[in-house]
């Protein structure tokens, strides 16, 4: 895969397509670029995609990094950069949904629209997970998490399965390899502890609180959250539907039953609806020069 410096640092990415107005896919925890392989083949016909590793994740660099959501921003601000993306389709999951929102937000006039998945719409409640869910999380969060993280590398070899049922062996050698040793896995630590339950930690609650109010004030801007079926938590029904009451521009499209981890279980069905989003809204066509002009 292509490889641009970033900061003191590298990322990986995926480059197929063609298009001036690219889809960017953006991963959570624990994957990869890997993640959206199969939804790809879907979208790189109508225009270009890329698709990074974050840092610290996948074949990207790990620099010496905290890995809290702002350093994540700050490498991921210098590949958008370093590869000169003026204009951009977003499609993010998990913690890829909030990057590619907070992105957004931050700069509206270079984003064509944006698709979500499986991600964090708004600051949750701890009062809106599962009971099992809720254990679980508060315990990533407290020193057992490092035992259970760095050590026993839950997130790979049993996170990762639950939450996609079509997975397979080798599927899970890739998603392993970049995390041989305890301290490589500090990324996936530091995911579930930036989640802002309750208004906690304040700083990524914040900034959830500020792409909130750009996707619901970019009336401009096309959106689309896609929908598992019984989803749960930042996933579930009334997330969902929050989402399709409060974002501007907003459609909802169901992919059907599917975990988490949905671009594992439901390729097709996500690929096929962002394709369809995409061609119906026009999203990959240029805009006429004047209304770039106009918007900056």
């Amino acid at each position: 895969m292509p490889t641009i410096t970033t900061l003191d640092s590298f990322m990986t990415y995926r480059d197929t397509g063609a298009g001036s107005v690219p889809v960017v896919l953006l991963h959570g925890n624990p994957t990869s670029s890997h993640l959206w392989r199969n939804v790809i083949p879907h979208i790189d016909p109508l225009t270009r995609v890329l698709a990074p590793d974050l840092i610290g994740m996948g074949e990207s660099g790990k620099p010496d990094s905290p890995y809290r959501f702002a350093d994540h921003a700050r490498y991921l601000e210098a590949w958008f950069d370093g590869l000169g993306l003026d204009e951009v389709i977003l499609v993010g999951h998990d913690w890829g949904g909030a990057l590619a929102m907070d992105w957004a937000a931050r700069h509206g006039d270079r984003v064509r629209g944006v698709a979500v998945l499986e991600t964090f719409l708004r600051p949750l409640r701890w009062s809106e997970m599962p009971e099992q869910g809720r254990e679980l999380f508060r315990r990533f969060r407290s020193p057992e998490g490092e035992r259970m993280i760095l050590q026993d590398n839950m997130f790979i070899e049993f996170n990762l399965p639950f939450g996609a049922k079509s997975l397979t062996p080798a599927d899970l050698d890739v998603y392993r390899a970049p995390y041989p040793t305890p301290e490589s896995r500090l990324p996936m630590l530091v995911w579930p502890r930036e989640i802002p339950f309750d208004g906690e930690p304040a700083d990524v609650a914040a900034v959830m609180a500020d792409y909130g109010h750009w996707m619901a004030a970019s009336a401009d801007v096309p959106k689309l959250v896609l929908a598992v079926d019984n989803g749960v938590g930042m996933g579930g029904q009334a997330a969902i539907e929050w989402a399709r009451r409060t974002f501007a521009a907003a459609e909802v499209a169901g992919i059907g039953p599917a975990g988490h981890h949905a671009p594992e279980d439901r390729p097709d069905a996500i690929g096929s609806a962002i394709a369809e989003w995409v061609n119906r809204h026009g999203l990959a066509a240029p805009r006429p020069r004047e209304v770039v002009q106009n918007s900056r």
